[in-house]
């Protein structure tokens, strides 16, 4: 069965042939590259999958970008970002494509209490993370990548610190291109409860393997997870959302299915297992009625 994540580690082998010992050296498994690098080692595009770390691009050029269930087309200059929880790949680079890209874990921040970073808009798995730049944004994007070059290879004993600064301008300086308010503000219940049974469903996923089971696939079973009745549940989503409860996870599971049938090698059933379905036939009737297709035909 072919890999479902790639791991930093083997991220740094296989692209840039970087040794473990540098990857032990960077506190936070955090390090930045040249785009223009990337193209002239010859490394191929990367495979549709997902990684267990995040990734910040400065990107000058063209191209489309694959993010899940969607392609996004970039022209000129576009800051883009890519979390673990959605697999992604792009079309190959062209030789005259530069920028920068930077990769961490989440152990960056451990010690920061103002940021976690599944918490941020510009992370999330239905977020369009990707920011067309203006030139005085753009400068303040490239000189950020610029100062993380200059810090990485020193020896100051506090760089990882000033790098932890960089990575956080980045993601501040996309957050007010696009301001995201409703993320954070809950002015009544119904908004909370909408926005915990969002985490609640977020946190099911990604499905890495065949024994991962998907169970909360109806209202009545996130109203008991989140000890709420789920009249009262389902009100709350319909006010805040416009959408009923069924429908949400409902476009949920058909992102994962999607995500599944595309970039694993499981078979139907497998995949009708791991997102909660009592067999192939169910799950065959409930792809069709959301997609147009049955899942051997999207595949």
């Amino acid at each position: 069965m072919p890999k479902t994540t790639e791991s930093l580690a083997e991220f740094y082998k296989q692209k840039f042939n970087v040794t473990e010992e540098r990857l032990v050296m960077n506190v936070g498994h955090f390090d930045v590259f040249r785009i223009e690098d990337w193209i002239n080692k010859g490394s191929s595009t990367p495979t549709y999958i997902r990684r267990d770390f995040y990734k910040i691009m400065l990107f000058e050029g063209e191209n489309v970008f694959h993010y899940s269930d969607r392609s996004i087309a970039v022209s000129g200059k576009t800051l883009l970002f890519f979390n673990p929880k959605v697999p992604y790949t792009s079309d190959p680079l062209r030789p005259q494509t530069k920028g920068y890209f930077c990769v961490f874990k989440d152990d960056l921040f451990q010690d920061s209490l103002r940021i976690d970073l599944n918490g941020l808009p510009v992370f999330s798995a239905g977020a369009q993370p990707v920011f067309p730049l203006n030139d005085k944004v753009y400068l303040i994007v490239k000189t950020a990548f610029e100062k993380m070059f200059s810090e990485i290879d020193s020896e100051y004993i506090y760089k990882h610190e000033l790098i932890k600064n960089y990575v956080s301008e980045l993601i501040y300086t996309a957050m007010k291109l696009q301001p995201m308010n409703a993320t954070f503000q809950h002015p009544d219940a119904s908004s909370r409860i909408a926005a915990v049974f969002s985490e609640l469903l977020e946190r099911q996923f990604p499905i890495v393997n065949t024994t991962h089971r998907f169970e909360l696939r109806s209202p009545n079973a996130v109203a008991e997870q989140l000890s709420v009745h789920v009249n009262y549940l389902n009100r709350a989503i319909k006010k805040t959302t416009g959408r009923t409860t069924t429908d949400l996870i409902a476009e949920r599971l058909i992102t994962e299915a999607k995500a599944l049938l595309r970039h694993t090698n499981w078979n139907i059933s497998e995949i009708s297992y791991v997102l909660g379905f009592e067999d192939q036939a169910q799950f065959n009737n409930f792809f069709k009625k959301n997609t147009g297709l049955n899942p051997s035909s999207f595949r």
